[in-house]
């Protein structure tokens, strides 16, 4: 996977639907979503479809094996789909989604990133799920949970993430900038806040469940992998939420 802070998914529904608002071209949101990537396929002519629908905002799904959450219904393959690739976005009105699928390509040491998008056919999403969502509230319980789990993990011993995380920050930290987390203008400022929050605690937890990471012995890798995977999902369960609550902002819901 390219390395960015946010996922690509997450990125195209706040720029998508920031274009839908009128603020860019669709045409432009490629280049603004995904600027880490050398390819882009499948991405800009569904978009431009939806708005052609009426469509006004793009929501973003983090799902995992197991855990559907926050996905629309479906009866083909999407969930399949989107639980491989542990992300997607969709639309909540007509019904659609788009499923990234990232590949690596190039001789080695000059390789680069595509993505192409694969459309998928879903239920309309009610929008009212996001529109219950407080972002005061999703704030605490991540918080919460992170103070939760972060003594756990220094009770239960061993490097919670160690070198393999040293080095992913390292790597996001040389990608910072002053657009560091690849958002559109003009969102609320707790929203921020918990995107960038949440993407940060997804990140560290995918460097710490590195299976390469040393550990003191069986017991305490799997102690510390089940804290870890349980920060991962609220992680992505906040950073999902936190984005679709934005998604509204950006298409005047609220």
């Amino acid at each position: 996977m390219p390395d960015h802070e946010l996922p690509a998914s997450v990125r195209v529904a706040l720029w998508a639907t920031a274009a839908y608002a009128g603020r860019i071209d669709v045409s432009g949101v490629a280049p603004r979503a995904l600027p880490d990537l050398d390819h882009v396929e499948g991405l800009a002519e569904p978009l431009a479809m939806w708005q052609s629908l009426g469509e006004r905002a793009v929501l973003v799904a983090l799902p995992r094996p197991g855990d559907l959450s926050g996905m629309p219904s479906a009866t083909g393959d999407l969930h399949a789909a989107a639980s491989a690739a542990r992300e997607c976005v969709f639309i909540p009105g007509l019904g659609g989604a788009l499923v990234p699928d990232f590949e690596r390509f190039g001789p080695e040491g000059d390789q680069g990133w595509a993505v192409r998008f694969e459309l998928h056919g879903a239920d309309p999403y009610p929008t009212h799920r996001v529109e219950a969502l407080d972002l005061g509230q999703l704030e605490l319980s991540l918080r919460t949970e992170l103070a939760a789990h972060t003594q756990t993990l220094a009770a239960t011993g061993g490097a919670p993430f160690g070198a393999a995380a040293d080095r992913a920050l390292d790597r996001l930290r040389a990608l910072a900038d002053a657009d560091r987390w690849g958002l559109p203008p003009g969102l609320p400022g707790r929203a921020e806040r918990l995107i960038g929050l949440a993407a940060t605690v997804l990140r560290l937890t995918e460097a710490g469940l590195d299976p390469d990471l040393e550990s003191v012995d069986l017991a305490t890798t799997s102690a510390r992998g089940q804290t870890l995977r349980r920060l991962h999902a609220q992680a992505a369960t906040s950073l999902a939420d936190a984005t679709n609550t934005a998604v509204l902002h950006l298409a005047g819901w609220r």
